[in-house]
This record gives structure tokens, C-alpha cells and sequence, in this order.
């Protein structure tokens, strides 16, 4: 027998479940279809999961290499990967925990299978139908909808002609599952994701190369930010080639290793590691979900939406990494928020997506909100910058990394901010400030009229912002 909803949600990742919660709060009778674990990719397949390795390799590198620095001798310290995999899935399932509760405790109903539209019902006025395929081999169960939500999230993207076999040629997901360190990994790819791992790898002792297509690795991020990332990883012994096709129709794999060729300002270079991880970007969870039974409108896989997140049927919406744009998690919460609210009938407000921060969390960190310098001149801004190095913040010395920098970008003429761009460490934990500042309009004398502790790293705001004008105090 079919179920009527207010609102189904076809996804249960940050997105899904965050409009979940909030469709929920507005009294709307809401049902949640997920076909593997609530959480998403997030939770169980990139931020946490990786972030928690990251964690772990940090603390590795700090006990073999940097705590003598700081009068702590840890001689013989080693690594247990086998227990550093364990610490992540804990994680994992406590969060995963916090979630199911969240369900239940908004009387959330959800289904645990793969959903699929079918359009009208004929028994029913309301506008939608998604039939689910149970997990447990139950017969399908009808959902009836008034409106709907697709939040199906995304998978990671390969090469053409470069096949995963998630052994010795990975993705993230892949990589994440792995029992045992390489002595060495290729990463194709040294965008955020690549970034990320090579550090991370780095950290545990593994040999890395990343070969970027682009010119420059973390090309979308200013390219101040990408140099600084670029002199320390290497500093650190990651090699990073630049301006380089790798060619699929090259890659061989015995027992033991893994090489690929790539074309580099005209010639040809063979690269071989142990394993190789492609991190070449995400495309979107769109088939078999019953888009061809829809008006719904595809762009390079990517379904399209209104400011509203409503598709060319007005009674489906999408959000997240499926719609594409900034395909970050804390992006497709408020997407899901947006939409839901939408649905309820309130007005929210439309997403700036060009005050939304940004995160890389290598060692050292990355962080940026706004528009990068290139930008900023590229739309006619008269531009005007300040800089400012964590060597001369005395937390940062206290804590033993310093670094890095802030650089803030404002225009001359109005004095408004424009983009902030952060690297060093904790600066993830530091650019809500600088978000913070996008979102309200500020200047930066108003950023630097902030009192900031003193000693904190939150000093470098000021500071930066003080030598947006030429004024700062410490340098």
C-alpha cells in the first residue's frame, strides 16, 4: 500500500539528511530513501573517514620527526595502520550513530533501498511517485509525494580509458579501504582531493608523486595560495609535476607496481610507483534514478535548477554535489535547508555561493572565501592586497609552525572586501572569520578594528587586514 509525504528525500548524505531535519522542524510529513548508509559519501567515504587519517598521519610525523623540537624525545615511535583504520571506522560509526538518532527523534521515516520516480500516481492528486527496491528483499514499497528532493551526491571520476580496480589503481574510496601502507603512490590529479592524500601520505612515510594536468596544482585556489602549497610539499620530498597528460592507453600493472606514461611540454615521461590513485574530480549519481520518467533537464550530467533548487518540474528539487558548483558538504546542508524552506512556503534567502569558504586540509592547511586576485581583476576591480606571514605571529611560533600566511584582497575604490586566502596550519579553523566578514560587508579596517587575543593565530586576521592599507604592526 502506497505512503503519502509532504516531502520525499531521495539521498540520505549531508544534504538529504540535513533537509530531512529541517523539512521535519516545519511539520512536514518527510521520508528519507537511502540506498547504502545515512551520512553519504561525507561521512563514510571522504570528509570524516579522511580527515581522521589525516589526523593520524599528523600526529605520526609529529612523534617520529617534530616533537624533539619541542624538548620531547619519542625515539622508536612507529605506526600502527592497522589501529589507525580501527580510530577512523569509530569515528565513523559514532557520527553514523548521531544521525540515525536524528531520524528517529524527527519522526523521519526511512527507507533503506534505491529509489526510483515514476511520475504522476493514478490513485493519487499529489504531483509524484517513487517506487524503492528494499535492501532486505522486500517487496517495493510506493511513496506518494507532494514534493520531492534529489540529493543522489556523486562518485568519484576517472580518465577515460583508465579503469579502477580499486587494488592497485584507486580512487579515494579505494584508498580509504586500504589495509596496508605502498611504499609508494602516483596520484593523477593535484587538486584538492590529490592534495590531500599526498600530504597525508607524505606524513606516513609513503614516497609520493602527483602529476596535475593543469599548470599549477590547486589551480581553482589563488595562486599565491598554490605556489606556498607547492614550495612546502615539495620542501617536505612530494614531487609534483605540473602541465602533464597522462595517457591511459600506457598504463601497465604487475604484482608489484604500477606505471603510466606522461606527455610534458612535448616529450614523454614514464612514472611507476606501488599503487596509483586517481583523483581527477566527482561526476554525478543521476542514472537509474528515473530522470527519463521527468521534464527534469541534464548539463554534462549535472541536473539543473532555479535559484530555488526546483528542477523544470516545480514539484522536484535537487541540491548537492548532483546539481554540481561547489560540491562541498556544509554547501549542499544549506542547499537542503534552502529548499525545504522553499517547499514550507518561507522565503529564504538566496545562497552567495562566492561567500562560501573553501578548505583544503593538507599540511599545511588551505583555506579561501571570496574571489581569488585573477578574479577579482578579471570582473574590473580596482584591487588592493595585504599579506601577512604566520612567522611573525607568536602562536604560531609557540606551536611550532609558522608557515604560511593570510592575503587579503579588497577593492581600492570602495574599500569592500573582496576574496580572502589563507595557508598554514589551522587556518580551516580560521577562515569562519574571514566568512564571517564576506557575509557582512565588511572592510577591512573593520576586521582589523577586531580586538584579537593575544597570543592567538586569529592575530593574523588583523594584521592582513592592516596591510590591506600598508598599516600592519608587526612586519
Amino acid at each position: 500500500m502506497a505512503v503519502e509525504y509532504d516531502v520525499v528525500i531521495l539521498g540520505g548524505g549531508t544534504g538529504g539528511y540535513v533537509a530531512a531535519i529541517r523539512a521535519a522542524q516545519l511539520g512536514l510529513k518527510t521520508a528519507l530513501v537511502e540506498k547504502e548508509l545515512l551520512g553519504g559519501t561525507c561521512l563514510h567515504k571522504g570528509c570524516i573517514p579522511s580527515k581522521a587519517l589525516l589526523k593520524s598521519a599528523e600526529v605520526y610525523k609529529m612523534a617520529k620527526t617534530d616533537s624533539a623540537h619541542f624538548g620531547v624525545d619519542t625515539d622508536g615511535a612507529t605506526l600502527n595502520f592497522t589501529r589507525v583504520q580501527a580510530r577512523k571506522e569509530e569515528i565513523v560509526q559514532q557520527l553514523h550513530k548521531g544521525v540515525t538518532a536524528l531520524m528517529k527523534k524527527g519522526k523521519i521515516d526511512v527507507y533503506e533501498g534505491f529509489g526510483r520516480m515514476l511520475g504522476p500516481s493514478i490513485f493519487s492528486p499529489m504531483p509524484g511517485t517513487i517506487s524503492v527496491e528494499m535492501n532486505n528483499g522486500e517487496e517495493n514499497e510506493m511513496l506518494i509525494l507532494k514534493n520531492l528532493i534529489l540529493a543522489t551526491g556523486s562518485r568519484p571520476r576517472t580518465l577515460p580509458g583508465l579503469e579502477l580496480d580499486e587494488i592497485q589503481v584507486l580512487s579515494s574510496d579505494g584508498a580509504l579501504r586500504m589495509t596496508e601502507l605502498p611504499k609508494s603512490m602516483l596520484i593523477v590529479g593535484g587538486g584538492v582531493i590529490g592534495i590531500e592524500w599526498a600530504s597525508m601520505l607524505n606524513d606516513f612515510g609513503v614516497e609520493v608523486t602527483v602529476i596535475e594536468y593543469a599548470d599549477r596544482i590547486i589551480p581553482t585556489e589563488d595562486e599565491d595560495i598554490s605556489k606556498e602549497m607547492k614550495k612546502l610539499l615539495s620542501k617536505r620530498g612530494v614531487t609534483l609535476i605540473t602541465g602533464a597528460k597522462v595517457l591511459p592507453e600506457t598504463l601497465k600493472k604487475t604484482e608489484e607496481a604500477v606505471t603510466i606514461s606522461a606527455e610534458i611540454a612535448g616529450e614523454t615521461e614514464e612514472f611507476t610507483a606501488e599503487k596509483m590513485l586517481v583523483s581527477v574530480g566527482r561526476q554525478a549519481n543521476t542514472e537509474g534514478i528515473g530522470i527519463e520518467n521527468t521534464e527534469i533537464q541534464l548539463d554534462k550530467g549535472y541536473i539543473q535548477t532555479k535559484s530555488t533548487f526546483q528542477t523544470k518540474e516545480s514539484h522536484i528539487y535537487a541540491i548537492g554535489d548532483a546539481i554540481g558548483g561547489l560540491q562541498l558538504a556544509h554547501v549542499a546542508s544549506h542547499e537542503g535547508i534552502a529548499a525545504v524552506e522553499h517547499i514550507a512556503g518561507l522565503s529564504p534567502e538566496p545562497i552567495n555561493y562566492t561567500n562560501i569558504s573553501r578548505c583544503i586540509y593538507s599540511s599545511p592547511e588551505a583555506a579561501s572565501v571570496g574571489l581569488t586576485e585573477a578574479q577579482a581583476k578579471e570582473q574590473g576591480f580596482n584591487v588592493k592586497v595585504g599579506k601577512f606571514p604566520f612567522a611573525a605571529i607568536g602562536k604560531a611560533l609557540v606551536n611550532g609552525n609558522a608557515d604560511g600566511f593570510v592575503k587579503i584582497i579588497a577593492d581600492k575604490d570602495t574599500d569592500d572586501l573582496l576574496g580572502i586566502h589563507m595557508i598554514g596550519a589551522h587556518v580551516t579553523d580560521l577562515i569562519s572569520e574571514a566568512g564571517l566578514a564576506m557575509v557582512l560587508d565588511a572592510t577591512p579596517w573593520e576586521v582589523a578594528s577586531t580586538i584579537h587575543p593575544h597570543p592567538s593565530l586569529s592575530e593574523v586576521m588583523g594584521e592582513a587586514s592592516l596591510a590591506v592599507d600598508g598599516k600592519a604592526i608587526h612586519m
